[in-house]
């Protein structure tokens, strides 16, 4: 298995994914555009036998010290064979390279977050600026995700350093 950055010819089976989660409405749906236009954001878990692309992931910048994991989706038939975690510790890995302390997650995933070493934490804790994907999702105002978070600083450091952001500029 191969992890790297997305490229433009992933979009695709990025899109195929997605969608696939999207309809169980587990994962808000994306649009070819919105894709392309983030595609700097994802990584993809390429099967080195078929080449094919069995997983994505994107790491969102929202600030100086926070960014979102989103868009975690990977194919049934290589399910329960660590691709997952391996998107999930490759984003931690990027974040740390952007001398990003703290990544968050929304997700029904939870026991899977928890053993990626992401803690709960109260959804009120995150600033509001997340929240605007939200309204796109069929299960909105409704949504029973949970919030996680994983960061290099003691947990009361990472709500600190969220809640500064709740209260940053636009």
């Amino acid at each position: 298995m191969n992890i790297r950055p997305a490229r433009v010819g992933d979009v695709a089976a990025i899109y195929e994914l997605i969608r696939k989660f999207a309809d169980r409405k587990v994962m808000i749906r994306r649009s070819l555009g919105e894709l392309y236009e983030s595609i700097r954001e994802f990584l993809v878990a390429v099967d080195d036998e078929e080449g094919r692309v069995v997983g994505c992931v994107a790491l969102h910048v929202f600030w100086e010290d926070l960014a979102e994991l989103k868009c975690l989706a990977v194919a049934e038939e290589a399910q329960r064979a660590g691709v997952g975690r391996m998107l999930v510790d490759a984003c931690w890995e990027q974040a740390r390279e952007l001398e990003i302390n703290s990544v968050f997650a929304l997700t029904y995933a939870v026991g899977f977050f928890e053993r990626c070493g992401y803690g709960q934490m109260d959804k009120a804790d995150l600033p509001h600026k997340i929240w605007n994907e939200c309204v796109r999702c069929p299960l909105f105002p409704n949504c029973t995700e949970v919030a996680l978070i994983r960061s290099h600083k003691p947990a009361s450091k990472a709500v600190e350093a969220v809640d500064a952001l709740a209260l940053a500029p636009v």
